[in-house]
């Protein structure tokens, strides 16, 4: 098929309705035929005068021969049984973070993608960033040499407000803290430069809020080809998002000015052996729309889309193992 993919966005709630205005500055490749929001009134006037179709059944979607791909804006819990139900209609999937809270069932939703010949795109927009997706390359090329050690922090203070019913403060729907709202970014950073973990302490915390998952967390990771990665997250202070590699052969540390619903562009301060550290700015981009995009492209074949099956299993199941020693106090080891 040509033309730009017909997409349904389901949940349209904050991350939902966010995803929906940078699709406007994309229509080459990617277009919302359908939205799908239980609560219906709260979103009502906004796809009316969008002119999408709303409803508050996932089966609408499903069965609208309009319709080639899902986009999954929804509690985590429910990924595995959408994912799922989307391959059995044909559709393609792009998927909110976590994928999945077990790796059995990271394991099952992507063995079902890539036996249906489906695309499976992933809400892993950090990587989308033009400074991290440098950092990367250059990571990819040996420009850094041997990884040694990650560092990073992606903390933010907006689910503070939040009414204490909603999902995302839920124990059971998002545990340890912050690790699945912002960490999980970071851990998947941190499997694509390091590869497979081999065990994670953490240590989860509820210091200065009520937040009945813990609002501080931190997570120590040790990886089977050598190296560690230090992710800690808070949801009770003011934004930060902080990404540090270092390598034999240089550093790069990346700072996001402004969260990425609204990004501001970044500051990146490297060195390479023997030189200086540097320090420079980076204009703003829309990473959440070049991750949507460029799922679309694979969709249509004319691009490979760089979150693999093998990257989102790993993931996991550091997330996983992430949830375990949060409870246990403990080094676990990752499935």
């Amino acid at each position: 098929m040509a033309g730009p993919v017909k997409i349904a966005l389901i949940g349209m709630g904050w991350w939902g309705q966010k995803m929906l205005a940078v699709l406007s500055s994309a229509p080459d490749d990617i277009t919302v035929v359908r939205a799908v929001e239980p609560n219906l009134e709260t979103v009502r006037d906004l796809c009316a005068a969008k002119g999408i179709p709303l409803s508050a059944d996932y089966a609408d979607a499903l069965n609208d021969p309009n319709v080639e791909a899902v986009v999954l804006a929804t509690p985590h819990s429910l990924h595995t049984d959408q994912i799922k139900a989307a391959v059995a209609a044909g559709k393609h999937i792009f998927c909110e973070k976590p994928l999945a809270l077990t790796k059995a069932e990271a394991e099952q939703s992507v063995a079902l993608c890539a036996n249906a010949g489906l695309v499976l795109g992933m809400g892993h927009e950090r990587r989308f960033e033009p400074p991290i997706a440098d950092l990367l390359a250059k990571a990819d090329a040996g420009v850094l040499g041997r990884i040694h050690q990650i560092e990073s922090n992606f903390s933010h203070d907006k689910f503070v407000s939040l009414d204490r019913d909603n999902w995302r403060l839920k124990a059971d729907q998002a545990p340890a803290g912050g690790m699945t709202a912002t960490g999980i970014h970071l851990l998947d950073l941190s499997v694509r430069l390091l590869g497979p973990a081999e065990s994670v302490l953490c240590i989860c915390e509820q210091l200065s809020s009520d937040l009945p998952q813990g609002d501080t967390v931190a997570a120590y990771v040790k990886f089977k080809g050598g190296g560690t990665s230090y992710v800690s997250a808070s949801l009770a202070n003011p934004f930060i998002s902080r990404f540090a590699v270092f390598g034999s052969k240089g550093w790069i540390d990346v700072r996001d000015k402004a969260h990425v619903e609204a990004p501001d562009g970044w500051i990146v301060t490297s060195a390479m052996a023997g030189g200086p550290i540097e320090t420079i700015e980076i204009a703003p981009a829309e990473p959440v729309k070049d991750n949507l995009v460029s799922f679309a492209r694979a969709v249509r074949g004319t691009e490979t889309y760089p979150v693999t099956g093998e990257h989102l299993v790993n993931n996991i199941a550091l997330l996983e193992a992430v949830f375990k020693s949060a409870l246990s106090g403990a080094i676990e080891i990752v499935a």
